[in-house]
């Protein structure tokens, strides 16, 4: 009995330090990132506003550090197309190289809960030029402390299971985030009128209006917008008489000061871009047929016949373009569409 007794004991001390001996589980933790506000971005003007999430995807709680000055939790990787590191941006040197205290505060995320901050990339990384970058965060759950560049940072082990974006074990080593691909331009030149002048990005020549007829003008913006060159289609489209066909933005158009409208109609533009609004024009057609054109010496209407693509059929619109005639110059100020079905 005392035998049984005894092997009894021995075996549940071998379990006991058997689990003890585990390692202990690796949190279940991804780090992404996107851009906060995604459109066109120009050297040395507004912010690159980037948003990083954390999420934690286990079961347990899951516990780290967040500085007060987010330069100590976070860090952007920026490379060019060739893989040129892009050096550090002063403000960062500045920041991390004062003898200061770095004031953080304890973050716990529970199962299936997110944490997120946004961070703007100009104040990590030195745009000096244009072009297509790549960019890449790590997250410092126990702070950044100055020993870790992504040029010098400790590699992750091969085959354990580790992966960019995925978990890592909590021994204070960085996340490692998924990768988003950056186009700077030059900024736009600013003409005599204080417009900024639009530029082919093909030539990098600055697009002057022709004096086109009404036909061309529209065969122009819809040859634009197949080859998706924005620069083109906005060059004959007034913007304000667009933006002004909702009463609303009207409204509001008017009721702002020139400064206010001046940004009202940059953001319109851009919503156009991105086709956040779900005007009909910023659908891309593959074909089209210039059916009429009716113009006197101020005004004229274009009557344009465009395919679209749509699955596996191909939808047909009806567009009639009314323009105006500015200086011998004829622009695009409004439009209507009927829809034809698809065939």
């Amino acid at each position: 009995m005392n035998r049984l007794l005894k092997i009894t004991i021995v075996s549940v001390l071998m379990i006991f330090l058997g689990l003890a001996a585990l390692p202990a589980s690796e949190p279940n933790i991804s780090f992404n990132i996107r851009f906060f506000d995604k459109r066109v971005f120009f050297l040395d003007h507004d912010p690159i506003l980037i948003q990083v999430t954390l999420t934690n995807n286990g079961p347990a709680p899951f516990r780290f550090k967040l500085a007060d000055e987010r330069a100590f939790s976070v860090d952007f990787d920026v490379r060019t197309n060739a893989n040129r590191m892009v050096e550090a941006a002063d403000i960062l040197l500045r920041r991390r190289s004062r003898s200061q205290q770095v004031f953080f505060r304890e973050v716990s995320l529970a199962a299936g809960e997110s944490f997120s901050f946004v961070e703007d990339l100009r104040e990590y990384a030195n745009f000096a030029q244009s072009g297509a970058f790549v960019v890449q965060a790590r997250f410092f759950p126990e702070l950044y402390h100055g020993r870790t560049r992504f040029d010098t940072a400790i590699s992750f082990a091969t085959g354990s299971g580790i992966s960019p974006g995925g978990a890592l074990a909590a021994t204070g080593r960085p996340f490692e985030s998924n990768r988003l691909t950056l186009s700077i331009r030059q900024p736009p030149i600013i003409g005599l009128d204080g417009i900024p002048v639009a530029l082919d990005v093909d030539t990098n020549a600055i697009l002057v209006r022709e004096r086109l007829p009404p036909d061309e003008v529209v065969s122009f913006l819809l040859t634009a917008r197949q080859r998706g060159q924005w620069e083109k289609f906005f060059l004959y489209l007034d913007l304000e008489a667009m933006l002004s066909r909702d009463p609303y933005r009207r409204r509001q158009f008017l009721a702002e000061s020139e400064e206010g409208r001046q940004r009202m109609i940059a953001r319109f533009r851009q919503e156009l871009q991105g086709d956040m609004i779900g005007e009909v024009i910023s659908l891309i057609p593959i074909d089209f047929v210039i059916e009429r054109t009716v113009f006197t010496a101020r005004a004229g209407t274009v009557t344009a016949l465009q395919f679209y693509r749509v699955g596996n059929f191909t939808e047909r619109k009806r567009f009639t373009w009314h323009l105006e005639r500015r200086d011998d110059i004829w622009m695009i100020v409004d439009y209507s569409v009927m829809n034809l079905g698809t065939e």
